[in-house]
């Protein structure tokens, strides 16, 4: 076999555009318009930093160095300041709050499916008293478990913290009442949710922001502008409806999550009567979702990879590419599946971090549309069913927290359905859980890569051409180059402001009064369009003799067996001292 350099045309055709693929490309539009969103943010909130704050986190700090530097362990009074130093948050300021409301999605509901757009006094009301009565049931638990908490670290003080087994008692203590203090976030949160709305407005302004928002680039990349912003709200009307539906009661405790829902009512339209040629235009799947990538990037933030350290790197960074490559393998291999682009847009969605994953790995190896559908489609049902039943496992075999925790990070696709499941537990289990989900996710920008790279040199080289750099750029997705950017930017400005200003105004402020906000609604429109431009008569030879199923369940089932041995292996024999502090 002779290798010939790349043809001076194939070149041209990869080089051609310069400059003007920076606002003719859809990539580059998805970094454009997501960095907007990122300034915007930083120009609202980082002026704007709660009252009082500073001040009050050094005097929390100092008095937790003081109980840090007497006790062998966090004590009560550790604790309750550190809970007054969380309680610090941007997003509590009324102007954040404001922000919310417009960007907030649809609210919950039992019963009454209008009560998740309009609830009125009267009911309001009913509502607080009812979630008032089950908040005052667990804050008389949290106080029955805090006296006795109390008692003991006051025995274990009164002994100058010499008497081993009152330490022993008092470390078990107040393990119990933060164990029962967790359950109080969730009825708390519904009180203050009991008040009087009417979402309609504020969602059909928001509608028509996100209209103009994408027909920027719609514009801007030759598509007919008038027709997507006469199509778009058919689906952000969908979108809200998945919203809707999330927040149903026996949904969200099922976890039947808005990327399920907006993906089943867009097919239900595409198998039904069929997408309108005149909704098409605003049938933008990886438009919608590389931008909601590049804001999934601010919530990447390398302070926080580094408080878990090495072991958390081994679990995410060491597992995740064996699976990722034994299960294209064995797709290829034994099961012999005739399409490698959904042989390893499955694979990367199982192993990585599910949709996330697939939309890159997809774009750098030029998956088809109904790969993409089919691999997102698997891993939302199996994410749903492992976000229930792997803490319920956890639970009865009585497996410590924080592997169950990074068990759970490691396997579970979807990062919320990650922080359902550690919150499921213990605080420590969603710390260690969600931590371990933010290291794998820097993985998808290197996956994209090594799959472009991949595709070019070995699956797409034939005796006449050779792998190039150009080649490499060409199939690369652009828009990965923006998350990585993101997640700089974010990281930076989190260490420069310290860990305490930076839970208050990044984690809480930011991202979680502005980037979530719109990356949630992104992913839905993407999801809903998923649906809307799938058809299952499409998707029927894709299924042919159960493949996909077997290769995403087989690979799956690696991944929960590696994952748990890497994890006890890291956390519990080579670095115990890690362990142990968290």
């Amino acid at each position: 076999m002779t290798e010939e350099p790349v043809a001076k045309e194939e070149v041209q055709a990869l080089s051609e555009g310069g400059l003007s693929d920076l606002y003719k490309l859809e990539d580059y539009w998805a970094i454009w318009l997501g960095f907007a969103l990122i300034i915007a943010g930083l120009m609202v909130f980082l002026p704007r930093e709660p009252q009082g704050m500073r001040e009050s986190i050094c005097k929390a700090n100092a008095a937790m160095l003081a109980e840090a530097e007497a006790a062998p362990y966090r004590t009560v009074a550790w604790y309750k300041n550190h809970d007054a130093k969380q309680k610090i948050k941007a997003t509590d300021q009324p102007f954040a709050k404001t922000i919310g409301t417009w960007l907030s999605h649809p609210h919950g509901w039992k019963w009454n499916l209008a009560e998740a757009f309009v609830l009125s006094t009267d009911k309001a009301e009913a509502k607080k008293a009812k979630a008032q009565a089950s908040c005052d049931k667990v804050k008389a638990k949290t106080e029955a478990a805090l006296a006795p908490a109390v008692a003991a670290d006051a025995a274990a003080k009164a002994a100058g913290y010499k008497n081993a087994e009152l330490n022993e008692k008092a470390k078990a203590a107040i393990a119990a009442w933060r164990d029962v203090k967790k359950d109080e976030a969730g009825p708390s949160k519904k009180v203050k949710g009991a008040k009087p709305y009417n979402q309609i407005g504020y969602l059909i302004g928001l509608c028509a922001c996100l209209a103009i928002f994408f027909g920027v680039g719609v514009k801007a990349m030759g598509q007919p502008l008038g027709k997507f912003l006469v199509a778009f709200p058919v689906v952000f009307l969908i979108a809200m409806l998945a919203y809707a539906f999330e927040g149903q009661t026996y949904m969200k405790e099922y976890g039947i999550g808005y990327a399920a829902w907006a993906i089943i009512f867009g097919l239900i339209v595409s198998n039904t009567i069929g997408t309108p040629n005149w909704l098409k235009p605003a049938v933008q799947t990886e438009y919608y979702i590389k931008t909601g990538l590049v804001m999934l990037g601010c919530e990447i933030l390398f302070g926080k990879i580094l408080q878990i350290g090495i072991p958390g790197i081994f679990v995410a960074w060491v597992v995740t590419p064996i699976v990722l490559i034994v299960t294209f393998l064995f797709g290829q291999k034994v099961l012999k599946i005739p399409s490698k682009t959904l042989n390893i847009t499955v694979s990367a969605d199982m192993s990585v971090c599910g949709v996330s994953a697939a939309i890159a790995t997809a774009a750098a190896c030029k998956a088809k549309k109904e790969e993409l559908t089919l691999a997102v489609g698997m891993s939302l049902v199996f994410t749903s069913i492992m976000m229930i039943v792997m803490p319920n496992v956890i639970k009865a075999v009585g497996m410590d927290y924080v592997l169950g925790g990074a068990w759970m990070g490691g396997t579970i696709d979807a990062t919320g359905a990650v922080a359902a499941a550690g919150a499921f537990l213990s605080d420590r289990a969603l710390y260690v859980a969600a931590t371990i989900k933010m290291i794998q996710n820097v993985l998808i920008g290197v996956i994209a890569f090594g799959v472009a790279v991949y595709w070019c040199a070995k699956v797409e080289r034939t005796e006449n051409t050779r792998v190039s750099a150009m080649e490499i750029w060409y199939r690369f997705p652009k828009f990965v180059l923006g998350f990585i950017a993101a997640s700089i930017l974010m990281s930076v400005l989190y260490q420069s402001m310290g860990a305490d200003v930076g839970h208050s105004m990044i984690d809480n402020g930011l991202i979680g009064g502005w980037s979530k906000h719109f990356r949630g609604w992104f992913f839905c429109l993407a999801f809903a369009s998923i649906g809307l431009a799938t058809n299952f008569r499409e998707l029927k030879h894709y299924f042919a003799g159960g493949k996909p199923l077997i290769l995403y369940v087989c690979g799956q089932s690696f991944n929960l067996i590696l994952t748990l041995l890497m994890a006890y292996l890291m956390f519990f024999v080579v670095f115990k001292d890690i362990t142990a502090k968290i």
